[in-house]
């Protein structure tokens, strides 16, 4: 299913929901992650320009999250064109993506859909990376995680003598660049505020706003927590079981998006190779969608060559594949 298969499922959902519908997907395939950023604003308002201001708008969401303030951006970008905004949720929105779903006037779950907690992780050009499959890629670095190691070092091995806690942070620092760790610190205080801020939408009494940002930003204990239907509607969260008709819909859309991205199938360069294939090989890979029942399709390609060269090392007989990936594009293209 393309798009333009979708688009019969998005207009069967309008009518169910009496809204404009858009879809915003991030791939979270394993070595083809896409996040959540600020990119994505120029695709939406183009959208949004063309379904003018509205009574509701459907945003079907499907992400592991990204940076806080391109979520925060684009949810009151949304707003703007909407009475009553919902968030439609088929899978996931996780981090970055629960923080637009707490944004919105209500969240419709499916039955296997999760939040998850927002306390942010930070994706910066001076982040740690690893190797994965040839390729250097960032790691992200979690706030919470940092937190947790120094708690650790304090409260669970009794460390508190300023000589020893500075040792730590240097020892750190080694690993996590200070700019980083700066970033880190900063970042706590404005999930906080951010998350105050958007809540009021769907939670007016101030201890229960309170409960759920602490619960979100620090009290689950781990960035992969997952929260389902019963529970984020237990926290207070205006959340909304579909009718049987949406759930099937949606589930759809879920399985259509998810073949197109391969979602469910780990990347790897050597798959571009085999059987005799010439050892240069041209891709086009889509790692995300927006999409809009007026105004077409957007995705998120990474474009290039992988090339594949075979090294022989003096007394090893087994050669060495050497992986080069010259990407000339990537970002957001508008496909239909």
């Amino acid at each position: 299913m393309r798009y333009s298969d979708r688009l019969a499922v998005y207009t069967q959902i309008e009518k169910e929901r009496a809204s404009s519908v858009l879809t915003y997907v991030t791939s979270d395939r394993i070595g083809m992650q896409t996040a959540i950023n600020t990119d994505v604003i120029e695709p939406f308002v183009d959208l949004l320009d063309l379904i003018g201001p509205v009574k509701r708008i459907s945003l079907i969401l499907h992400t592991n999250g990204g940076q806080t303030l391109a979520a925060w951006r684009l949810i009151n970008l949304l707003r703007m064109f909407c009475d009553e905004l919902e968030v439609l949720i088929p899978s996931k929105a996780l981090s970055a993506g629960t923080l637009m779903s707490i944004g919105a006037d209500k969240i419709v779950m499916t039955k296997q859909a999760v939040l998850g907690p927002i306390d942010p992780s930070i994706n910066n050009p001076l982040n740690p990376q690893v190797n994965v499959g040839g390729q250097a890629s960032q790691v992200s670095v979690s706030v919470e995680s940092v937190r947790g190691y120094l708690n650790l070092t304090r409260e669970e091995l009794g460390i508190v003598d300023t000589q020893h806690l500075t040792r730590i942070l240097l020892d750190l620092s080694d690993y996590i660049h200070p700019v980083v760790l700066g970033d880190i610190f900063r970042s706590t205080e404005q999930i906080r505020f951010l998350a105050r801020k958007l809540l009021p939408r769907q939670v007016k009494d101030e201890t229960s706003m309170k409960s759920i940002v602490d619960f979100l930003c620090a009290d689950t204990g781990s960035h992969d927590y997952t929260i389902d239907r019963r529970e984020a509607s237990e926290l207070g969260l205006q959340v909304e079981k579909p009718s049987a008709d949406l759930y099937q819909l949606l589930k759809e859309i879920h399985t259509s998006y998810n073949t197109e991205l391969q979602l469910q199938n780990p990347f790897s360069p050597m798959e571009f190779f085999g059987g005799g294939k010439a050892p240069s090989q041209e891709y086009v890979i889509p790692r995300g969608l927006i999409e809009g029942t007026t105004g077409g399709s957007y995705s998120y390609v990474s474009e290039g060559t992988m090339t594949l060269t075979q090294i022989r090392e003096e007394g090893n007989p087994i050669p060495q594949n050497l992986l080069n990936d010259n990407r000339t594009f990537e970002g957001w293209r508008k496909t239909t």
